[in-house]
C-alpha cells in the first residue's frame, strides 16, 4: 500500500461517512472530482506546496478557486486537509472516496476490451449477464485493443473472464509444445 493511500484514506473514510449518512455519494464525488481536478492543475501545485504561504491562507485561496463547485462541508474539508498541509491528496481521496460509495452502492467498475468496438446491444448483454452473477450493478468502460485478434477480455473486480483469440492461440502453442 503507498504512503499516499495510506495518507488519504482517513479522509476519504470521513468524507463517506458524511454521504454514507444522508446518501449524498454523488454530490460528494462530484465535489472531490472538481478538488481533485484543481489539486491536479500544475499552477495550482504551486500554491500547494509554497512554504511562504500559511495554511489558512492556502485553504482560502483554494476554497476561493472552487467557489460555486463546492458546498460548506467541502471548504471545510479543504481547510482540514490545509491545515494538515495534505491538499495534494486530494486525487487520491476522490479515488478511495469513489471506491467506498461504489462498494457502499452495490456498483462494480468492468472494463471491456474488445479486438473491435463493442456494439451498445454488446454492453447491455454484457451489463446484465455480469451485474447477475455479480449481484451488483455494473458501469462499463469499454476500450478497443486490435492485439486481441478477435473476442474480449473482461475485467470486473479481481474477476479476469479472458474469451479472446490471441488467449486461445497462446493456450493451444502452450498445449502443443507439450
Amino acid at each position: 500500500m503507498s504512503e499516499i493511500t495510506t495518507a488519504a484514506r482517513p479522509y476519504a473514510r470521513a468524507v463517506f461517512e458524511l454521504a454514507h449518512k444522508d446518501e449524498s455519494y454523488e454530490a460528494w464525488n462530484g465535489q472531490l472530482q472538481f478538488l481533485a481536478a484543481v489539486a491536479a492543475e500544475p499552477r495550482v501545485q504551486s500554491l500547494l506546496t509554497s512554504p511562504s504561504m500559511r495554511n489558512e491562507e492556502r485553504a482560502d485561496a483554494f476554497i476561493k478557486l472552487c467557489e460555486g463547485h463546492i458546498d460548506d462541508n467541502g471548504a471545510n474539508l479543504v481547510r482540514v486537509m490545509s491545515d494538515n498541509r495534505r491538499l495534494a491528496l486530494l486525487p487520491a481521496v476522490a479515488e478511495l472516496f469513489r471506491e467506498l460509495s461504489d462498494e457502499a452502492q452495490g456498483i462494480v467498475d468492468a472494463q471491456v476490451t474488445g479486438a473491435f468496438e463493442v456494439t451498445s446491444d454488446q454492453q447491455e448483454a454484457i451489463k446484465k449477464a455480469l451485474g447477475e452473477k455479480l449481484g451488483k450493478k455494473i458501469t462499463l468502460d469499454c476500450v478497443t485493443d486490435e492485439s486481441l485478434v478477435g473476442g474480449i477480455v473482461i475485467r470486473a473486480g479481481d474477476i479476469v473472464i479472458d474469451g479472446s483469440v490471441r488467449t486461445r492461440v497462446a493456450q493451444l502453442a502452450a498445449q502443443l509444445v507439450k
